[in-house]
């Protein structure tokens, strides 16, 4: 029975490695908000973004050959790697060899290899491609070529027949081990916030805000021991197309470990999080590591009704039919004000119902947010509260270019708790506006809205009514 082209690359015997494993690689991550990331999809992924620092030791025979470091991520920028070998020695060429349509035998073009039949028989020569269920082998010694299809083993005589992508360089140097800092962008890693704030009982609005940075890997192979730098911010990151994408059963999430909390700094134009402890990284997985303590923050609590937007016709909207009744549900909204900056990323509300449980109220994203900035949390629709909006009055003047409106806006609850309901009106028949008459005052008042508080007694229901005029010009006609 043939093995499989990946089961073949695994159980390859190594002959001479070039290249020692990396080490505790410095892994960058970029912040990337695409779900695909993060959920139980395929690997590796053409997306995030994520810049590797390896540390190597390379055994050099002495003066001109060739080298080979494998088990590289699928997706790496072949046109970004760069391998530093320090004085004494230097990179004359390199190339790097992707999976492809071969699988994972594809990276090893241009490689020595041994192929160990079923009956033991050996075929050694230098692998020329991967045509299907065959392996095209160029004998070195007569150059003829083969095709072997049925085969046991693969062994190579450099590197370790890893999967992923495949460096091969050409190196002029001395003898003995040197060490090189090989760096490399791959995609298939990203990260993202993951924030959960909790409602606290007692009177006004306290709320616990716990921060995690979700990490993805999804490049095509493991981090081991991985000291990680999450960056936040959104640097350009030109893409000159699609990647592809090798299909690869995910497996089950790590377990989150405990590290200390990161160290944060500036990066540029932008934010690093240093993750204290080394961390393992496996292919398929999400990662979740603390980005802040939790703390514990003062909230606000809205019910907003809304009618239309800011916008205005080109000239004054004259039609006595337009918006006159609307009806809809009243949006939860939470806002408070963070004590630290916060990356983008999604933040889920939980409240602690009467019987000790914890539930999910909403959620939604944040964009990054500088300490101090106010964050709108909208959380749904509530069950309780409703909205009815209805034309009460409507006259034009054309000769006097004036024109006057009035609504009344009815608000129900009910629940068994009174809601103060804050009531946004748009007035946008046309620019130039002013209120006349309103059962209540303004709490906000700018050009393109009209912004009420209204209270709303528990299992009642209040009334919100009032009248704006418009002007005009014969040059706005």
């Amino acid at each position: 029975m043939k093995p499989s082209l990946l089961s073949a690359a695994m159980a390859a015997l190594t002959a001479g490695t070039a290249a020692s494993a990396a080490e505790n690689p410095g892994v960058t991550i970029y912040r990337d908000d695409n779900d695909a990331l993060f959920e139980n999809g395929p690997s590796p992924l053409g997306e995030g973004y994520a810049i590797v620092h390896e540390q190597r030791v390379l055994r050099l025979a002495g003066g001109r050959e060739s080298l080979v470091i494998d088990g590289l991520p699928a997706l790496l920028d072949a046109e970004a790697v760069s391998l530093d070998l320090g004085s004494g020695s230097r990179v004359l060429a390199q190339r790097v060899l992707s999976t492809g349509e071969g699988g994972a035998l594809a990276a090893h073009r241009g490689e020595t290899v041994t192929i160990v039949s079923r009956s033991g028989d050996k075929v050694r020569g230098t692998l020329l491609g991967v045509d299907g269920g065959a392996l095209i082998v160029r004998d070195d010694a007569s150059s003829e070529v083969s095709y072997v299809r049925d085969y046991d083993a693969v062994q190579f005589t450099r590197g370790s027949g890893l999967p992923g992508a495949t460096l091969q360089i050409s190196v002029d140097g001395k003898a003995g081990d040197v060490p090189a800092r090989l760096t490399y962008p791959t995609s298939g890693l990203g990260w993202r916030a993951a924030y959960s704030a909790e409602l606290l009982d007692g009177s006004g609005c306290r709320m616990r805000l716990d921060a995690l940075a979700s990490i993805a890997n999804r490049s095509g192979r493991d981090y081991l021991a991985a000291k990680l730098k999450l960056v936040a911010g959104s640097p350009n990151i030109v893409r000159s197309g699609p990647r592809p994408v090798a299909y690869k059963a995910a497996v089950a999430m790590a377990p989150p470990p405990e590290p200390g909390l990161p160290e944060q700094a500036s990066l540029g134009d932008y934010r690093s999080y240093t993750i204290a402890d080394a961390l393992d990284l496996p292919d398929a997985s999400v990662t979740q590591v603390p980005l802040y303590a939790s703390s514990e923050l003062a909230c606000e609590r809205r019910w907003i009704f809304e009618n239309g937007g800011a916008w205005f016709p080109p000239k004054p909207n004259l039609q006595r039919d337009y918006a006159s009744t609307s009806a809809g549900p009243v949006l939860s909204e939470l806002r408070f004000t963070p004590t630290e900056n916060l990356p983008a990323g999604h933040l889920r509300v939980l409240t602690r119902d009467r019987d000790g449980r914890v539930e999910f109220l909403g959620e939604a994203h944040i964009a990054d947010t500088p300490k101090g900035r106010a964050v709108p949390v909208a959380l749904g629709h509530a069950f309780d509260l409703s909205a009815k909006r209805e034309r009460t009055s409507f006259d034009v003047d054309r000769a006097a270019r004036e024109m006057s409106e009035g609504f009344r806006v009815t608000l129900t609850n009910t629940g068994e708790t009174a809601r103060s309901i804050t009531v946004r009106e748009h007035p946008n028949r046309w620019r130039a506006w002013t209120l006349v008459s309103s059962s209540q005052k303004p709490g906000k008042q700018t050009p393109d809205l009209l912004e009420f508080e209204v209270a709303v007694p528990a299992n009642g229901e209040a009334t919100l009514e009032y009248v704006v005029k418009y002007n005009w010009t014969v040059k706005d006609e």
